[in-house]
């Protein structure tokens, strides 16, 4: 999570001179706080470590909403879904396209769109 905040410090100062800057966090579900505690709902194996920083990292989207409130930058975090990658054994469900198709459209989101979100392909996610 360390990685996430240097990189967005560093690259801020050219994201304010940008005509329209975007940040967009690749996030998980499973950093929900409402779904790992909702009865019932599939999170995924239980994770000391992958789960909770999923957590601060939509915790980190937040605090930047709220100290880039009233700028042009918008920053939001994305679940791509259970995408087949190299973290799980390429067991998942989806394609890298299908998975990156949240954060292209939070990357190029008008001007007067959402910040300081979570979104999925089927809407927003639940802090």
């Amino acid at each position: 999570m360390i990685g996430a905040l240097r990189v967005t410090n560093a690259v801020l100062p050219m994201l304010r001179r940008s005509a329209a800057p975007r940040i967009v966090m690749m996030s998980s579900g499973v950093g929900s706080l409402t779904r790992q505690t909702t009865p019932g709902a599939d999170t995924g194996p239980i994770s000391g470590a992958y789960s909770p920083s999923k957590t601060f990292l939509n915790a980190l989207v937040v605090q930047y909403a709220k100290e880039l409130a009233g700028t042009n930058v918008l920053i939001n975090a994305a679940c791509p879904g259970y995408v087949a990658t190299d973290l799980n054994g390429f067991r998942g469900v989806r394609t890298p396209e299908q998975g990156a198709a949240v954060a292209i459209r939070l990357a190029t989101l008008p001007d007067d769109g959402p910040t300081g979100g979570f979104f999925e392909d089927a809407g927003v996610v639940p802090w």
